[in-house]
């Protein structure tokens, strides 16, 4: 290896509101040296999540934030360099939900959760698959919507950001199960994407001037099954339109997640009690011991011509800070990666 140095993303500040490029610094290291029993792995693809947006605020989370002056959390994919770990050997494909936004890191093979390092396999799918419809946002489509959602045949499906790396995988998936899907998105080329996928319904919500109208209109017998990738005003919307028994599944929340204050928004519970409802929070790393069973299910489906997908690919570990403001202002289509090596 001729590699000496090691980029690396820290945060500078905790964001009030939206975060801006002042929130991050970019600092350089010598590249790591793996201990007994560990891996050093090189980075191909960092992964861009909503998810960190709440790891680096300062209010209380699921998960442990991050800290200013540490490497900012995210998951990865890459090559090994160097092992000292009998099941491990150089030129291996590692990815994890452990490696941060950073071009090397020391890895201890092993655990099965999220943090825990996997062997990906090239020969099944291109390695950044591991982090797109292979890996979280492919698992959390799948077990949100069939193991939460619940879809039945006939169902009406609502999926907000349905053009997202989470969202084109639930529709795919809502359609396999004979429902009928509408699609929340924000641009007609979001939209146009969710047409080639089999979509029926389409809503343009940052060109819809009433939003409850257009989903009553799309969904005259109500949302049978509404799985919520941002919450804020589309949340709002879906949630005055939910058919008798209706199943929602609250997976994301990136439409708030960088307003300043408490979310203060509009009180359900006559909707939730009219129609009988359920409302699930919805966290994958719960199902994360039924991965292979996912990754297995998903890899069929793409084999057999039933699963598509987009990424949105930016080169260069400098544009990681870019990178994560194109997902949270939506500028991005389909999952958002950054090749780096």
């Amino acid at each position: 290896m001729t590699d000496t140095v090691n980029r690396r993303w820290l945060l500078a500040k905790h964001p009030e509101g939206m975060p801006d490029a002042s929130c991050f610094t970019l600092e350089t290291t010598p590249v790591p040296v793996p201990g007994p029993g560990e891996i050093l792995v090189k980075a191909r693809y960092l992964s861009v999540d909503p998810y960190m947006r709440g790891r680096i605020g300062r209010s209380k989370s699921y998960a442990k934030g991050v800290e200013i002056g540490e490497v900012i959390r995210g998951g990865a994919v890459g090559e090994v360099v160097a092992s000292n770990h009998p099941a491990w050997a150089p030129g291996d494909i590692a990815e994890t939900m452990g490696f941060g936004w950073q071009e090397f890191a020391v890895l201890a093979p092993g655990g099965s959760g999220p943090d825990g390092v996997r062997k990906v396999d090239p020969a099944l799918a291109p390695i950044e698959s591991s982090l797109s419809w292979l890996g979280m946002p492919g698992l959390t489509a799948y077990f949100g919507l069939l193991d939460v959602g619940r879809p039945r045949p006939g169902d009406t499906v609502v999926v907000s950001a349905a053009s997202g790396a989470v969202g084109q995988i639930v529709g795919q998936l809502a359609k396999a199960a004979g429902c009928r899907v509408v699609a929340i998105a924000g641009s007609p080329e979001k939209l146009a994407w969710c047409e080639e996928l089999g979509f029926d319904v389409g809503i343009d919500h940052r060109a819809t001037a009433d939003l409850c109208a257009a989903l009553r209109e799309a969904c005259p017998n109500g949302v049978d099954v509404f799985f919520d990738n941002t919450g804020g005003p589309i949340h709002d919307a879906v949630m005055k339109n939910l058919a008798l028994h209706a199943r929602v599944v609250i997976c994301g929340r990136i439409a708030v997640s960088s307003q300043p204050g408490p979310d203060i928004g509009q009180r359900f519970n006559g909707h939730v009690l009219v129609a009988r409802a359920t409302v699930s929070g919805f966290l994958v790393f719960d199902w994360w011991h039924r991965h292979a069973e996912a990754v297995t299910r998903l890899a069929a489906l793409q084999k057999a011509g039933k699963l598509r997908f987009r990424e949105d690919v930016l080169d260069g570990i400098e544009r990681m800070p870019e990178a994560f403001l194109r997902l949270l202002t939506g500028a991005n289509l389909g999952k958002q990666l950054v090749r780096v090596g």
